[in-house]
């Protein structure tokens, strides 16, 4: 308020309150001033109102000429980047693809159908330039006679599915490997690459026959050919101690005890089975308790050597508590291990994630995959379960 206004009120307004518009045009002697007086009082104070004012829309003119000019600027300002991205790949021809992210750093792997082999690369990463890494990957189907699976002078002929030898006399048989005798060492005939398999795994010649046998570990089925695991933990064949757990693999046993991570900070976990240890209570201002694993599991597969690709594995699943609405939302990863190349992990429902191998392991050797899940509500982070997996890759293929 202006200084000349604010002197004028206070004379003014009690004049107001004790002389009333009805006794203004009375004489003066009745203690009010006169009429003239207020008349001047008055206009003074309308002057000094329309001063105000005049500087009030001053005021609010300037303000919104400065909104004006702001939001000019703001409009014309460069639009933020879009994320980067690779173009969508595509799977090859008798082949497969995994991956769906195709975002700076993510990948994407291949694999081909039985019958066909891998031409380029198996896996593919989204570079900063919007290109992808490697070599475009086809699928080649495999040729029975580049591996020249006719013997003594024999000549292949391939066929649809198939191949047969054309054999010079006087040798015959499905590699030419046969020349008509008394007694014929069978396993001898049938070893040669392409022939026919007389044994899963090894031969032995008998007097006008032969005998299939099988490697330590494995017991030989009722056809005479094929190969079987024993189990020696189903029938306590096994050394383990007490405290550890007997887990069955291919020709033989192992004996694991899983721990618990070491206290970390104020993370600490316990165990609530032989197989899974449950976070403790976290104190509710520690974020990095709550980004850790609520649950971890441990897992033991036995796998046959050069298993076929691509096949699941292993299957991550959520439920909800009683009573408590379950994730809406749910991300799967691969976040550690020795041999991550030879894996992925996808959703195969709303609920479900599945770890998929989708290049062959040779054995025998021991491979550690871990594997996450996280779950989410309404966007919101809310917990977070680790399963980590021990596969023990057989020497043999059965």
């Amino acid at each position: 308020m202006a200084p000349g206004l604010r002197r004028s009120l206070p004379l003014l307004l009690p004049l107001l309150l004790l002389c009333p518009a009805a006794r203004l045009a009375t004489p003066a002697a009745q203690g009010c001033p006169g009429r003239q007086q207020l008349l001047a009082a008055v206009r003074q104070m309308q002057q000094l109102l329309k001063g105000q004012e005049t500087r009030f829309a001053e005021g609010l003119r300037l303000m919104k000429n400065r909104l004006s000019t702001l939001h000019a600027a703001l409009a014309k300002a460069a639009p933020e980047p879009t994320p980067v991205s690779c173009p969508a790949p595509q799977a090859p021809a008798g082949g497969r693809m995994f991956g769906t992210k195709y975002l700076v750093e993510h990948e994407v792997h291949f694999a081909c159908e039985p019958g066909f082999e891998l031409q380029g690369s198996s896996t593919r990463i989204c570079q900063a330039d919007g290109s992808w890494s490697g070599e475009e990957p086809r699928c080649t189907e495999l040729s029975v006679c580049s591996s020249s699976p006719c013997q003594n002078g024999g000549t292949c002929v391939e066929g649809p599915g198939q191949h047969r030898c054309l054999c010079p006399p006087p040798w015959s048989g499905a590699a030419c490997q046969h020349r008509t005798q008394t007694d014929v060492d069978e396993c001898e005939l049938y070893q040669a690459e392409g022939a026919p398999r007389l044994c899963a795994h090894a031969c032995v010649n008998l007097p006008g026959s032969y005998r299939c046998a099988c490697p330590s570990g494995y017991s030989l089925l009722g056809d005479g050919k094929s190969c079987e695991d024993i189990d020696e933990c189903a029938l306590s064949r096994d050394n383990c101690t007490r405290g550890t757990t007997c887990i069955n693999t291919g020709g033989g046993f192992q004996c694991v005890s899983p721990e618990c991570p070491q206290p970390g900070g104020n993370i600490t976990y316990v165990k609530t089975s032989p197989f899974q240890c449950e976070r403790n209570p976290c104190p509710m201002d520690s974020r990095s308790c709550h980004q850790a694993p609520k649950t971890i599991s441990f897992h033991y597969l036995p796998l046959p050597s050069n298993l076929l690709t691509p096949t699941p594995l292993f299957r991550m699943a959520t439920a909800a508590a009683p009573g408590r609405p379950g994730p809406d939302s749910l991300r799967f990863g691969i976040v550690g291990g020795n041999n991550r190349g030879h894996f992925v992990m996808q959703r195969s429902d709303r609920q479900t994630g599945e770890l998929i191998l989708v290049q062959s392991l040779k054995g025998p050797q021991t491979i550690q995959v871990d594997v996450d899940m996280s779950e989410y509500l309404d966007r919101t982070f809310q917990a977070k379960h680790l399963s980590k997996i021990t596969l023990f890759v057989s020497a043999y293929e059965f």
